[in-house]
């Protein structure tokens, strides 16, 4: 927007790097171009300023397919004003010489005329098209469409309009009727799911019954083994007793025969004495007989002697001398 600062009876517009400017005065051309700065008188003046800068136009609109579906387009058209100063003959650019401001509105109108044509060109292809196409392959197709139709459109042409660039975003039905739509998409992914959710059960299945199957094999091989130990213990007790018995066998025949000699021996020294004590007479076996048993006696104070049994001893031992 161009800025004019106010003077006594003079006013001075500076305009905009991206703006044309017309100064009139009395229907000749004063002024005429774009970043123009200048003196005029307002009372006198017509000015008119048109943007030259590229411009964006978001369009929204709906439309109907040969199917009888509602869509809904999503477009932008990028267009700038070429001729500004035809522009500025066939559309009120004209601005109040005190303000700067438009006294119209001239980019509306503009932005009017491109929806109008644009949705033209698009309604008539998508009436040929059925809903399941139309979200597919339309918005390439209609973005040619569309800049194809307003590029040749003479109206456009005539007032100095030139399109730059279209583009054209996603086509959307109904809100309802897209739902139904992505109704199969939703369940073959919901399908799709569910079975990496019963793959990954089973994998989870498995897996138990392989570490089950793997701690009941351990189980089986520790009884195993332990039936084994039990087995080799039993086998060493048993060899240890057979071990003992047969020790206790060889020392017990070694004590028989340690007894059985004895036992001859002291039969042999038992035979030897009583074959030396049957030499011996009677007498002197008695009194070895009274000395063995005065041995194992208590203690006798007093002992009486029959006078037969001392004359005959006496007899006996006179004989001898």
């Amino acid at each position: 927007m161009a800025d004019i600062h106010a003077y006594p009876f003079l006013r001075h517009l500076r305009g905009a790097p991206t703006s044309y400017i017309r100064h009139t005065q009395n229907g000749r051309v004063v002024h005429e171009g774009v970043a123009q700065s200048f003196w005029f008188r307002p009372l006198s003046a017509v000015l008119s300023e048109a943007p030259v800068d590229d411009r964006e136009l978001p369009l929204i609109f709906h439309a109907r397919t040969s199917d009888y579906q509602d869509v809904v387009v999503q477009a932008t058209v990028t267009y700038r004003i070429a001729e500004p100063a035809r522009a500025a003959e066939r559309i009120d650019f004209g601005i109040d010489p005190r303000s700067g401001q438009w006294r119209a509105t001239p980019l509306e109108q503009l932005g009017s005329l491109l929806t109008e044509l644009a949705q033209q060109h698009a309604l008539e292809l998508l009436a040929r098209m059925q809903l399941a196409a139309a979200l597919v392959d339309a918005p390439p197709l209609l973005r040619e469409r569309i800049e194809a139709g307003l590029t040749a459109d003479e109206r456009l042409a005539d007032i100095g309009i030139a399109v730059v660039a279209v583009r054209v975003g996603p086509i959307r039905p109904e809100l309802d009727l897209e739902k139904a739509l992505g109704t199969p998409a939703r369940e073959l992914v919901q399908q799709e799911a569910d079975r990496a959710t019963f793959e990954r059960r089973a994998l989870a299945v498995e897996s138990e019954r392989a570490i089950a199957e793997n701690e009941l094999h351990n189980q089986i091989e520790l009884a195993r083994r332990e039936e084994q130990l039990i087995a080799q213990r039993g086998q060493n007790e048993q060899r240890r007793v057979e071990d003992a018995a047969a020790a206790s066998r060889v020392e017990a025949s070694a004590q028989a025969d340690g007894v059985r000699l004895i036992g001859e021996a002291e039969g042999e020294t038992e035979r030897a004495r009583l074959a030396a004590y049957g030499e011996l007479p009677p007498p002197i076996l008695l009194g070895l007989a009274l000395k063995e048993l005065a041995a194992n006696l208590p203690e006798i104070e007093r002992l009486t002697l029959a006078p037969d049994v001392l004359g005959e001893a006496l007899a006996h031992v006179a004989g001898k001398r």
